[in-house]
């Protein structure tokens, strides 16, 4: 990369138009009179006559590299070299059908659960572009979306295709917290995290919250825990008969105290989201707390340039006098 430290020299580039428009209308200086022209048009037409017009133009080429040359251009060396040390991330994602809940807002309409959380979810992982990140779903038992991935752009993709009715109803939030610390079991990454959120009660699985956290904490790895939706009952959508839509108010809960032991069993911490900025705000803590180590080293090296500049712009200038006082030599 090249840059001129000195760029302002470059404003000197605008006189140059000027004095070749001035050296142009004054023109040649008369060296000899002839009382009939046929003889100084035979001569003009030789070659050496006719390089001799150019000669003027050397000084002005000497000083559009001198010009160059006063800038100061460098060749630009520097390279910086970021060392991250990069976290380890799976995000539990709860897509039981309690998730369809109605309880949240954007803009002032009112959307579901599950629609707030991906939007939140997605920009926490924009914002770790540094971190492998993966994600597990659940509902009655947990699946794999992706496995931890430095490719974020395959990781949202896939993360759009979440949707609720993947699998079999229920809350399996023990299970879906070993199958989290599964995926981080062997990474080679210093910190680990698992982030969970689920708006619900773990009613099934084959493991309990208590003994899955206690596995993490046994392998290092740190649990956050979000509860989601509001208390008491919600409006969610339900389908008739004849397949209509109707909204009814559930009565919805959230196990605040097995998800606030299990925080604490790993070092993490319990948080509650009962609406849209709740939510977000949660991340942006989580995000503030989580940071990658990065060490940042700076090597700056430039290559003056500007002798390539202005020792062709003094040779020029040597070659125009040497050939005005030779071969080009001027009558007096």
């Amino acid at each position: 990369m090249t840059r001129f430290l000195q760029p302002e020299w470059f404003w000197l580039l605008a006189l140059l138009p000027l004095v070749m428009l001035w050296r142009g209308r004054r023109g040649p200086i008369a060296a000899i009179e002839y009382s009939d022209v046929g003889l100084a048009r035979e001569i003009a037409r030789a070659s050496r006559s006719r390089m001799g017009v150019l000669v003027w133009l050397l000084p002005m080429l000497a000083a559009i590299l001198m010009i160059v040359g006063l800038a100061r251009p460098q060749l630009d060396h520097s390279r910086t070299e970021v060392t991250a040390n990069g976290i380890d991330i799976v995000l539990g994602l709860d897509v039981s059908g309690s998730m369809q809940a109605l309880d949240f807002q954007i803009d002032n309409r009112r959307v579901n659960r599950i629609d707030v959380v991906k939007t939140v979810v997605s920009k926490f992982i924009e914002e770790r572009p540094d971190d492998r990140i993966g994600l597990i779903a659940f509902a009655g038992a947990p699946y794999l979306v992706s496995p931890v991935t430095l490719d974020h752009d395959w990781l949202q993709q896939n993360f759009e295709r979440v949707n609720i009715g993947s699998v079999d109803d229920g809350t399996a939030i023990g299970s879906a917290i070993a199958a989290s610390v599964n995926r981080l079991r062997a990474t080679p990454a210093k910190s680990k995290v698992v982030i969970l959120l689920t708006d619900g009660v773990n009613n099934t699985g084959k493991i309990s919250p208590i003994a899955a956290a206690e596995a993490a904490r046994a392998l290092g790895v740190k649990v956050y825990t979000i509860g989601v939706g509001v208390r008491g009952k919600a409006p969610i959508p339900v389908k008739d008969e004849s397949g209509k839509l109707h909204l009814i108010m559930a009565q919805v809960d959230v196990d605040e105290k097995t998800l606030q032991a299990v925080a604490e069993v790993t070092g993490g911490r319990f948080y509650r989201a009962t609406d849209t900025d709740s939510l977000q705000k949660i991340y942006e803590q989580i995000n503030g707390y989580e940071k990658s180590a990065q060490t940042v080293q700076k090597y700056e090296h430039y290559e003056e340039l500007y002798p390539w500049a202005l020792i062709p712009a003094l040779v020029i200038l040597g070659l125009g006098l040497i050939l005005q006082q030779t071969r080009l030599r001027r009558l007096p």
